[in-house]
């Protein structure tokens, strides 16, 4: 069977520049990748020319071979036997391999050897106030940064690596097994493309060293407990010049003596004396701005009564407005009373209105009691 024209099959003529072969691959081979075309046959085997295709005419000397002999000279073992010799890859490596000179970042490496620094975590706790007003920090964080003497580059003097004799700065090897071909790591260069001759002797041939850096934070208010704040490329220096990784601030809250929190309202549990609680008043209770606030106290108060104090609570995370207040009263029995004390209150259970109706709710829960041991005993 006669096999058409490698170059009709990726749509190019035959002088066409290397950038030109290898954008018109990429166009065939995303048009016609199986993971786009699932369960046809025809696409795939178009597929399959496409790549056969280029892998004989992006390598010179095997390109030159064809042109000059066509076919032939790949079948029965010829030069290269690269007849159906290609990588059957997933469309992530389709993209690997189109797009593999430009991709430097992403914790990826790129044909320069330059790898992203890894992300840091810092954790930092900060009070219920701080967290309320806000804070500005200065904290020391360790990690890699640039090397100064070689400015990142790995080498002494700030020299730029040179390209790998092994791979010719692919940071690929390729060799020929029967019908596949095999692609794997450069063993010299480690897949870095380059090589540098003359280490830093700083750093090493890293590019980056070890140091504590110092840098100002801005807390903003309103943040809760596990807020993540991000430092754009403020994490490990890049490896040989790569771009650096980004810190990662997680904030804690500690835990307050007063105040409980609750989103962006406040709860705060406030005792008063039983006289105050009986025949009400004012009294001052303190806000989390580190104020104080006069609230009313109705007559007759009982414990877990709770009176709500608008605009008195958190701040809102990047906002201006401001959560409530809620203040649950807890009615303290007095304790170590003075005889006359104790006269007064025994004068005072005997006299005026009935227990009923001064002790509604005592009253109430007793007279349950009586019917349920009534209910009990029929």
């Amino acid at each position: 069977m006669t096999k058409i024209d490698f170059y009709e099959i990726l749509g190019v003529a035959k002088g066409v520049s290397d950038a030109e072969l290898k954008r018109a691959y990429r166009q065939q081979a995303m048009r016609f990748h199986p993971d786009r075309n699932p369960g046809d046959a025809e696409a795939e085997a178009r597929f399959k020319e496409i790549n056969e295709a280029y892998e004989i005419l992006k390598d010179p000397q095997k390109r030159a071979a064809y042109d000059q002999y066509g076919h032939r000279i790949f079948e029965q073992g010829g030069a290269g036997a690269a007849a159906g010799g290609f990588d059957f890859t997933s469309f992530a490596d389709v993209f690997d391999d189109l797009f593999g000179d430009f991709v430097g970042g992403g914790g990826g490496r790129g044909r320069s050897g330059a790898n992203r620094g890894a992300d840091l975590r810092y954790n930092m706790t900060i009070s219920l106030e701080e967290a309320y007003s806000g804070k500005k920090a200065q904290i020391k964080v360790p990690a890699s940064v640039l090397c100064d003497s070689c400015e990142g580059s790995g080498s002494e003097g700030g020299a730029d690596p040179i390209a790998c004799n092994t791979c010719r700065g692919a940071g690929r090897v390729r060799s020929q097994q029967g019908f596949f071909t095999v692609e794997r790591t450069c063993p010299t260069c480690q897949g870095a493309g380059r090589v540098i001759t003359d280490p830093c002797r700083a750093c090493g041939g890293a590019g980056r060293v070890h140091r504590e850096k110092s840098l100002a934070v801005t807390i903003p208010a309103g943040v809760e407990d596990g807020t993540r704040i991000r430092l754009s490329g403020e994490g490990e220096a890049g490896l040989r010049g790569g771009p650096a990784g980004d810190l990662y601030i997680f904030i804690g809250v500690a835990p307050h003596r007063i105040f409980k929190r609750d989103g962006t309202n406040v709860f705060c549990r406030v005792p008063i004396p039983m006289v105050s609680a009986a025949l009400g008043g004012d009294i001052e209770v303190p806000t989390i701005d580190g104020k104080r606030v006069r609230m009313q106290v109705p007559a007759g108060t009982q414990t877990g009564k709770q009176i709500r104090l608008r605009g008195k609570g958190m701040t809102e995370l990047h906002g201006v407005s401001r959560g409530d207040m809620f203040v649950e009263l807890v009615v303290e029995t007095p304790v170590n009373l003075s005889k006359r004390q104790q006269e007064l209150l025994r004068e005072f259970e005997r006299g005026g209105a009935g227990q009923d109706e001064q002790h509604p709710e005592s009253s109430g829960f007793f007279a349950r009691v009586r019917d349920l041991w009534e209910d009990l005993t029929e």
